[in-house]
């Protein structure tokens, strides 16, 4: 803190880009939970894929994980994360992100979708976000500028 009381712009800043972070992944996590969840078929035959039964159970499983981990990261938006801090949290979004974009990049050409593309691009997005996040201290705002 300031003499003035006032927090610097870098504290406002980065606390603001982790809220925003927590809260656009929990909307892209629950869209897909949501969508894999109530109408699996659906997404499958978009996919190409014929929704054999096995098929949708193992959707509905996965979207089941969206929504958990969408709702994770609704409710941490305001925790300080970064460094040490909420770490378990920012590694794991990291890891999902990361893997997640890597094994859709793998497959945009047996895929040939143009919506795979732009669902590798936002993976990565928020992957390398995640990165810059979990290997970064965060700036915090309190008494004495610690």
């Amino acid at each position: 803190m300031t003499v003035s009381g006032v927090l610097p712009a870098t504290s406002f800043g980065r606390k603001m880009q982790t809220r925003l972070l927590m809260g656009l992944s929990a909307v892209f996590m629950a869209a897909f939970g949501l969508i894999a969840s109530f109408v699996p078929g659906d997404l499958l035959v978009t996919l190409g894929v014929p929704p054999v039964p096995v098929l949708l159970t193992v959707v509905q499983i996965a979207g089941a994980l969206y929504l958990a981990f969408a709702m994770l990261n609704w409710m941490a938006r305001g925790v300080l994360i970064g460094g040490i801090y909420s770490r378990p949290l920012a590694l794991a979004n990291f890891l999902h992100f990361a893997m997640v974009a890597v094994t859709l990049f793998r497959a945009i050409p047996s895929l040939n979708m143009i919506s795979v593309i732009a669902v590798t691009l936002a993976y990565a997005v928020f992957a390398a976000w995640f990165a810059l996040v979990l290997f970064t201290h965060p700036i915090r705002g309190g008494k004495n500028g610690r």
